[in-house]
């Protein structure tokens, strides 16, 4: 036996002695998802910043439980020196009971520590003040070390002499941390004090409430860190009377939350009761941390081997692997399976790794894909890492920080969606700040998959500073009179193609020279204020190559000039002659009939509710009501259900959605037109009957769920679960791919007589601005699962795609029928779009094929059963 073997041994027989009283947990209400989301960056952000995407997440929790875990602390706002706060542990103690502090403190604090600081950490005069129900706990925060001698015991009771004396330490300190919630938490009836969390350099705090309300309440709004995460809603199984039983929970120099719910609950406790450890707040969240220091701080493993034990790679994904890695991971998964759980879930961890000197958040999705998530990254003079259930609330945090620091683009580098057990990325993703090396304690972000490959932007792009003047406008006098002599032209193909062509040689100076002109020209008629939007709009919905500048910023730019155009339109209770007016929360009482020319309803969303009453959807129905059919909205920050609840035959309205749209975008739509101008969150077009959906970007999880009709072009890819359950005749073209089960349970008929179906073309564009053919056009195990109608022609020249992968459907010849039928979309799809049939879709390395060369058909399986 190794001595690695003898310490972890030794370790689990030193927990032997906590008694295990009490393994039942009670059920709670299904209340939805709920909202979690972190960030972390290679600078110090303050607790406002976290403050921000709860608060837009708001309606996925229900107040009865919420918290917030940092990591990388300000030492100056804790009121220690650096040196303290790398090496003392920061116990925080929530007293449900504040006069049991003296009891606490006697029976597991003063006799086993050293401490350099003990203090309550101050919050705001009445709890009611903020909206809270419950009054959250006192918690007091001690700086500690275990005494010398006591360690010394410890050690020699335990034989951990081979033990490294730091980790030692930290087992100590957690065995002591279990001891005190045993006495004061777990055996009680009534519950006294339990430890929020123990580690080096990382707190959580939660209440009975918002996340929000923990910033609020315990004044972290200027508290900086380096990392932040926090959690809307109780978790699904568990304690709820108190935040005992709200995320973040607390493994040792780590925090986690999650979104989802394992129905493997009690296998999973079982498991870790073999090794002496007993779950104490009795929540499928506490069971995830736990397995996590299991797995980590007690067996050793690297966080590649932890993402494996969680979340195993199978199906055709393990078949991809290289034979080293599937040895290994085939190891894992004979130890560990029956134990990981079983989802759906999605993780995030904000982490100190004391001995590698690093702080990580750590996103980790299972292999369902049932739960959303998004990752972004931003990379420049500082770098910032993101991850979050909804895209909208990684915008908010970016807006916010870019309104206080100019270092920060409202709009991230890249947005993806990982994609649970892949071959190519393992599904999860690690943001790590690390020593920069370059001095006065600097620190530099890097991001990698779970199989420790970069991932990283261009580093040859800068971002646009605008408090710095770079130079001369390059190209300026071309610039202006291009403007001018195109700006009231019933044509403006060559003003767009002007931009396009110019734009890769353009400074930052002369761009924004391009958007002020269009602003200013804007101002002069209906003719020309349409046609800078057309044109602005364009640039914004067109992927091209930027040279050295980053096409966020140019992103940023471009949508800041929009705005200013939309909030510069007539106010519906001004006279005007313009076809174009506007309407906001504000002013919503003033919403009428469209009188004269007036066709067009400018509408900012931005101060609108997310849903419910006051949210903009309503304005829309209303509008509609009163005779408007046409509709510009903007400033969008997760407001859900656009163009919902118009009703029948809404043949003619179109709607164009810009900035950060939210859920259920064009569900239930029947007949009207929406374009969506940048990426869309979840569940758009569900039960969708007629109408188009157009995408300038990703769209995200649950797709289309049960639509029985409509067109709709999607420029990138698809999150898991697209089209599920789909009837009738939807008709759909993605230009990307779909991570995973796409039209599972299809129903859509015979495509050839009617019926619906799904285009894959497996293309994407890279960050130069180029298009080029992903590395399988569909990466997922699972593709038509359970079919029993419609079909999918993927774009697959190399024939990537296996029978094994279908799960249901089967290949068919592709007919010049069946090229006729979805030959109008992808013409339809190369206007949208400007993805050629013949130059990008049909050409292969090169050089031009015949359709049959270049697309396959997959049907359903006709089962005798249903024959």
């Amino acid at each position: 036996m190794s001595n690695n073997d003898n310490i972890i041994n030794r370790i689990l027989a030193s927990r032997a002695k906590f008694s295990h009283k009490n393994t039942s947990y009670n059920k709670c209400d299904e209340e939805g998802g709920c909202g979690v989301t972190g960030f972390i960056s290679s600078i110090q952000i303050r607790g406002r910043h976290i403050y921000e995407p709860s608060v837009q997440m708001h309606n996925r929790g229900n107040g009865k439980g919420g918290g917030i875990a940092a990591v990388g602390l300000c030492a100056s706002d804790l009121g220690v020196t650096q040196e303290v706060l790398d090496s003392h542990y920061l116990i925080q103690i929530a007293y449900i009971d504040p006069k049991s502090r003296p009891e606490v403190e006697l029976a597991n604090i003063v006799p086993f520590m050293d401490i350099h600081k003990a203090e309550k950490i101050p919050t705001i005069d009445d709890y009611r003040d903020i909206g809270l129900e419950v009054k959250p706990p006192d918690v007091w925060r001690y700086f500690c070390r275990v005494n010398k001698n006591i360690l010394s015991i410890f050690i020699e009771d335990n034989k951990l002499h081979e033990m490294d004396p730091h980790k030692a330490e930290d087992e100590f300190i957690y065995q002591n941390s279990v001891s005190l919630n045993q006495k004061f938490y777990a055996s009680l009836g009534e519950k006294k004090a339990f430890v929020m969390s123990h580690g080096r350099n990382v707190m959580i705090l939660k209440v009975v409430g918002y996340a929000e309300h923990v910033t609020q309440y315990y004044c972290l709004e200027d508290f900086k860190a380096h990392g932040w995460i926090a959690h809307q809603r109780y978790p699904t199984r568990g304690r709820l009377w108190h935040p005992g039983g709200a995320h973040p929970f607390s493994g040792m120099h780590e925090a986690l939350v999650h979104n989802g719910d394992f129905a493997n609950y009690h296998s999973v406790s079982e498991y870790l009761n073999q090794y002496n450890i007993y779950p104490q707040f009795l929540t499928d969240t506490e069971v995830s941390v736990l397995l996590l220091d299991l797995y980590s701080r007690t067996f050793g493993y690297p966080m590649e081997y932890i993402i494996e034990a969680l979340a195993p790679t199978t199906e055709n994904d393990f078949d991809r692997l290289p034979f080293e890695k599937q040895r290994i991971y085939r190891y894992i998964q004979s130890q560990h399976v029956s134990c990981s759980p079983d989802g759906p879930w999605f993780f995030i961890i904000a982490r100190n790794d004391p001995y590698k000197k690093a702080f990580q958040l750590i996103g980790i999705t299972d292999t369902s894909m049932l739960r959303p998530q998004v990752f972004a990254l931003q990379e420049g003079e500082v770098q910032i890492g993101l991850v979050c259930s909804e895209k909208q609330a990684i915008d908010a945090t970016l807006q916010n920080l870019a309104s206080e620091d100019s270092r920060f683009c409202p709009v991230a580098d890249k947005y993806w969606n990982a994609r649970g057990g892949s071959a190519r990325t393992g599904g999860s993703f690690i943001f790590t700040v690390k020593d920069s090396s370059k001095g006065a304690g600097s620190k530099e972000l890097v991001t990698t998959n779970k199989f420790g490959q970069i991932v990283s932007t261009p580093s040859n792009q800068k971002h646009f500073n605008d408090s710095i003047s770079i130079s001369k406008p390059l190209d300026q006098d071309n610039i202006l009179q291009t403007i001018k002599k195109h700006i009231e032209s019933d044509d403006i193909d060559e003003l767009k193609s002007f931009c396009i062509k110019n734009v890769i040689n353009w400074n930052y100076d002369s761009l924004k020279l391009l958007c002020d002109e269009l602003v200013n020209q804007s101002k002069n008629s209906d003719k020309s204020k349409t046609n800078a939007i057309c044109t602005l709009t364009y640039l914004n919905d067109t992927v091209f190559p930027t040279g050295t500048k980053k096409r966020s910023s140019i992103l940023n730019m471009l949508r800041n000039s929009l705005a200013l155009i939309f909030s510069s339109t007539p106010m519906l209770n001004k006279p005007s002659e313009s076809i174009y007016k506007y309407i906001d929360f504000i002013t919503r009482d003033t919403l009428r009939a469209p009188e004269k020319n007036e066709k067009i309803l400018v509408v900012n969303a931005r101060e609108f509710a997310a849903e419910g009453i006051d949210c903009d959807a309503r304005v829309l129905n209303k509008a509609y009501i009163l005779g408007w059919k046409q509709y510009i909205c903007y400033g969008y920050k997760g407001q859900r259900f656009t163009g919902c609840g118009f009703g029948k035959g809404t043949d003619g309205v179109r709607i164009d959605v810009y900035d950060s749209s939210g859920d259920y975008l064009a569900s239930g739509i029947d007949g009207m037109e929406i374009y969506v101008h940048g990426n869309a969150q979840d569940q758009l077009g569900q039960i969708m009957k007629r109408g188009k959906l157009v995408i300038y970007g990703d769209v995200g999880q649950t797709f289309m769920y049960g639509a029985k009709g409509g067109n709709v072009f999607i420029l990138g890819r698809a999150a898991g679960r697209p089209l599920i359950n789909g009837t009738g005749c939807p008709r759909v073209v993605i230009n990307g791919t779909c991570l995973d089960y796409l039209a599972e349970s299809f129903m859509a008929g015979d495509p050839l007589n009617g019926g619906g179906f799904v285009i894959l073309n497996g293309m994407e564009y890279n960050d130069c601005g180029c298009l080029v053919t992903l590395p399988s056009p569909y990466p997922g195990s699972n593709l038509f699962s359970l079919a029993s109608g419609g079909a999918i022609y993927i774009r697959d020249p190399f024939k990537i795609i296996v029978e094994d992968q279908l799960n249901g459907g089967e290949f068919a010849d592709l007919s010049q029928a069946d090229w006729e039928l979805i030959y109008p979309y992808l013409k339809e799809n190369e206007k949208l779009f400007g993805i050629s049939i013949e130059d990008d879709l049909l050409t292969v390395n090169g050089k031009k094929m015949e359709y049959k060369k270049v697309y396959r058909k997959v049907q359903a399986i006709k089962l005798a059963a249903l024959s």
